[in-house]
């Protein structure tokens, strides 16, 4: 895998509807994981917590449901996504050290429950970043 970046939306409950009509008209695989997938209980263990649909066209869309305790608030529901594997980590470890220098770290760049690195660090000018580093090691991978 080398380093790409694509966009990340955010929905308040509607991403399993949004993404599978942008799949309905790019066409493409739409990869689902919702919050219970991951052993998350709560309020929304049906909601997305991640969806993937990537075109042979080479579209690459991604997006979740906010979570039960994140307010989706339009102008905040997208982020930008740099992704990458083992062998693009110093790469997007360096980018995250850098955005977390200038900005705000929102999550830190910690192993999470899907097997990969994560981050998020939101920029001086109010602009998301994610920033995920897989393992190999991910359901799916």
């Amino acid at each position: 895998m080398t380093t790409h970046m694509n966009t990340y939306l955010i929905f308040d409950g509607e991403t399993r509807a949004a993404m599978e009509l942008y799949r309905s008209i790019l066409g493409g695989t739409l990869d689902v994981m919702t919050f219970g997938d991951m052993g998350m209980e709560g309020p929304m263990p049906d909601g997305v917590m991640h969806a993937f649909l990537h075109t042979d066209d080479g579209i690459r869309l991604m997006a979740s449901d906010g979570g039960p305790d994140n307010e989706v608030v339009h102008g905040t529901d997208f982020a930008i996504a740099l992704n990458g594997d083992v062998e693009d980590e110093a790469r997007l470890r360096g980018w995250y050290d850098a955005f977390s220098a200038a900005g705000t770290v929102d999550v830190p760049l910690a192993k999470q429950v899907w097997g990969a690195w994560f981050g998020q660090v939101t920029d001086p000018f109010g602009i998301a970043w994610m920033f995920n580093i897989a393992s190999g090691d991910e359901p799916g991978a």
